[in-house]
């Protein structure tokens, strides 16, 4: 459902991406680890459409978004893709509710339907009890949680998570592995991880490895 062909990509004189190809397929766990500057997060970025590559092609769900204009890619990416950072990103005047509901709102869902689906998430999430906190109130645990189920909201084809778990605590980050495994085999929800936890790539169903702007291994 994901494939990423021949990508290049380089800052000024730098190369970061040398030619990767890469491929997922729907309701896998695939995680991408290597050392910093290995362009991992380059890659991510590319994939998830949040940058263009220089050279190469990304095709999912059977559209080239590495042809799509600027305003179809934004509408695109809201319709699509889901995404979590290591830091929630959350907006503290907000609460809980009112994040997750964010993507809704911009692809154009009613505060009904929008309100209803992050109410299921939150009540899937096990925190339907902190729906109306503002980040602020909540843990780092919940703070993440809220940010799976924003990432969730639109129902996208794939999430792409970039350290998801580089800043919980390890009990709290054993339950966020747990929860993306919950998800493939519920929903057979499709992720692309990148971290450095050895833990979280190693539950994925697939672990690839880069270097110097090349995968070596998959």
């Amino acid at each position: 459902m994901l494939q990423a062909t021949d990508i290049h990509k380089s800052y000024r004189e730098l190369e970061i991406l040398k030619g990767v190809d890469f491929g997922v397929n729907k309701g896998e766990i695939v995680t991408i680890v290597g050392a910093s500057g290995a362009g991992k997060s380059t890659l991510l970025h590319i994939v998830g459409t949040l940058d263009r590559a220089d050279r190469g092609e990304v095709i999912i769900n059977n559209v080239n978004v590495s042809k799509l204009s600027q305003s179809n890619l934004s509408t695109f990416r809201n319709q699509h893709i889901g995404f979590i950072f290591q830091f929630h990103h959350l907006l503290p005047e907000f609460t809980a509710l009112e994040n997750i509901c964010i993507p809704a709102f911009i692809g154009r869902k009613s505060k009904k339907e929008a309100e209803l689906r992050a109410t299921e998430l939150l009540a899937m999430l096990g925190l339907e009890h902190r729906a109306s906190h503002k980040p602020n109130e909540l843990s780092g645990g919940e703070q993440q949680r809220v940010a799976v189920a924003r990432a969730l909201v639109n129902n996208p084809s794939i999430v792409l998570a970039d350290e998801p778990s580089g800043n919980l605590d390890s009990q709290n980050a054993q339950s966020l592995h747990s929860l993306f495994r919950d998800l493939r085999d519920k929903f057979s929800q499709t992720f692309i991880i990148v971290t450095h936890n050895e833990e979280l790539a190693e539950m994925a169903d697939r672990k690839v490895t880069m270097k110097d702007g090349q995968i070596l291994e998959s």
